[in-house]
């Protein structure tokens, strides 16, 4: 039997708690939503006004170069870069990961136009719909016959790759960690599966970057992108990242083609000649204020070991499941997120019969959660500042909830869920 004491000992013993006082969380409140928007560092508001004062305010438009700020996408990139396995010069911060995976799909598929038959983008029903949408906005602007091929399982993926169809497969687009029920998939061996069948491998990793150990270059993929506003704390809506290996640059062109990808952007070319490296992943004028709240977030991975936040993650999402099991077992609530740590990300997803109302009345309460369809409750566990302790109420207030039906069945759904 788990207890409250328990939970204080795992705190006073853990060696990333120091962690959590960096950032700016509010009195009262239990947040279990980094997975999908990560809470503030402190050090972001400090920046925020140097960046408006000093750097715009005095500096002006000098600040581009006295600043540093033509160089930031490329300089953040290198600072993302360990925690997934890239090259300091393989990654640029910019745009958004919607955005990027368009820049990526539409490579992928120049790079496979020399083998015609293959004209099948393959991903997954439950991949995150905006993936799906970009693929589907990208092949209705193309003139040769391309098809959106979704799988109804990930796990049908080996069976499609080796049969009749494998040889039309030109690009395999994955979540690495699945948004709504956390699963976590074995980039390297399905990289090698895919590029078995002559395809190439898209991953997303926007729920995996800062979360779970990542290694790109060990799996040998193909390209990833991702968000920075989750696990990195970069803020909301701030700029995604996009990775090119270096074994790529040369072969690597997309159509988003805007004046920072050039090679000279201030000659004022009428002609476009391509930025060499990972300059040529970047579009247009990049968002300063918000690339350099991006840089707040990703400082602190420089003094933590993604292995010791990849055992505190697990060790909090299963300390989650543990005292679900003890305190909630005799409610309709279905784990759907996998217990086996090589298959979990940072995340666990409960399914209930009102899962929305059961949310509300938790983020009522101070236990900020999330929902996704179809009744999943969604709770991320951020190991730079989520506590043990955190967990335990968390599940306290969850079964006070349920063992008196505390909820409005016919809570009103707001915009954002």
């Amino acid at each position: 039997m788990i207890t409250e004491q328990d939970c204080l000992a795992r705190d006073a013993a853990d060696p990333l708690a120091a962690q959590r006082a960096r950032f700016a969380l509010p009195d009262g409140v239990i947040y279990l939503d980094g997975n999908s928007l990560g809470a503030r560092p402190k050090a972001a508001l400090q920046r925020a006004q140097e960046v408006l004062v000093a750097e715009w305010g005095d500096g002006l438009i000098r600040s581009w170069n006295t600043a540093g700020w033509y160089d930031l996408p490329i300089r953040l990139g290198s600072m993302l870069a360990p925690l997934i396995g890239a090259e300091g010069d393989e990654v640029a911060v910019t745009d958004s990961t919607s955005v990027n995976l368009f820049k990526v799909l539409a490579a992928a598929l120049k790079m496979q136009e020399s083998q015609p038959q293959r004209r099948l983008i393959v991903t997954e029903r439950d991949n995150f719909p905006s993936d799906i949408y970009m693929a589907e906005g990208l092949l209705g602007w193309l003139e040769r016959g391309y098809q959106l091929h979704l799988l109804d399982t990930w796990s049908d993926l080996p069976a499609l790759l080796a049969g009749d169809s494998g040889a039309q497969v030109a690009v395999v687009m994955l979540t690495h960690v699945n948004y709504r029920t956390g699963r976590m998939l074995d980039m390297q061996t399905t990289t090698a599966q895919i590029h078995a069948a002559g395809a190439l491998a898209i991953w997303d990793l926007a729920h995996s970057a800062g979360a779970v150990e990542v290694d790109l270059n060990g799996a040998n993929a193909d390209f990833a992108v991702g968000c920075t506003y989750k696990y990195l704390n970069g803020g909301p809506g701030a700029p995604a990242f996009i990775w090119v290996p270096a074994r790529h640059h040369a072969q690597f062109s997309q159509p988003l083609t805007g004046w920072w990808t050039h090679r000279q952007p201030f000659a004022m070319q009428p002609a476009y000649a391509p930025a060499a490296g990972i300059r040529r992943a970047l579009c247009g004028t990049q968002p300063v204020l918000s690339l350099a709240l991006v840089e707040c977030g990703l400082a602190m991975f420089g003094e933590v070991s993604m292995a010791a936040l990849r055992a505190k993650s697990l060790a909090l999402s299963s300390l989650f499941i543990e005292l679900l099991a003890q305190h909630c077992a005799r409610h309709p609530l279905e784990l759907i997120t996998p217990r086996a740590h090589a298959e979990r990300g940072s995340q666990v997803t409960v399914m209930h019969p009102h899962g929305y109302a059961v949310m509300q009345a938790l983020i009522a309460r101070g236990v900020i959660g999330d929902y996704r369809e179809p009744d999943g409750m969604r709770f991320g566990f951020t190991p730079l500042y989520t506590s043990y302790q955190d967990v335990w109420q968390a599940v306290m207030v969850l079964k006070d909830i349920l063992d008196n039906q505390a909820y409005d069945v016919h809570a009103e759904r707001s915009a954002v869920t």
